[in-house]
């Protein structure tokens, strides 16, 4: 388990966090937390933020989320990811966001990526 815990949203984003944990690490001689880790943290809240936006939970896949890593987390620190759905099309849902360690000016990753509908009611 990730740990990951719900923040707030609103009518199309969520926020989620993830807490810092030592089994999180990717590069010990540091204690910077794994790609991996965040990258999981923002499936998740690109994913509520689709649910939000749809008012309710449907079945989906992801298709594509693409990250850009432009810094390191801070060791220690919690990170943030807010994911936003900002277009839902009857099979697509299209989604951006970001994660940050405490200051959303400065954040450590962008992401954008599309979801589709899988299930009934799609």
């Amino acid at each position: 388990m990730l740990g990951v815990r719900y923040e707030r949203h609103a009518a199309d984003w969520c926020e989620l966090a993830l807490p810092y944990d030592a089994r999180l690490i990717g590069q010990p001689d540091t204690g910077v937390m794994a790609s991996g880790a965040i990258i999981a943290l923002m499936d998740m809240a690109t994913s509520c933020a689709v649910w939000i936006r749809r008012g309710g939970f449907v079945p989906q896949a992801t298709l594509d989320l693409r990250v850009d890593y432009l810094r390191p987390a801070t060791p220690g620190r919690t990170v943030i990811g807010r994911g936003e759905c900002y277009r839902l099309t009857r099979s697509i849902a299209f989604v951006r966001g970001q994660a940050h360690d405490g200051d959303a000016d400065d954040p450590l990753a962008h992401v954008a990526g599309t979801f589709m509908f899988t299930g009934t009611g799609a």
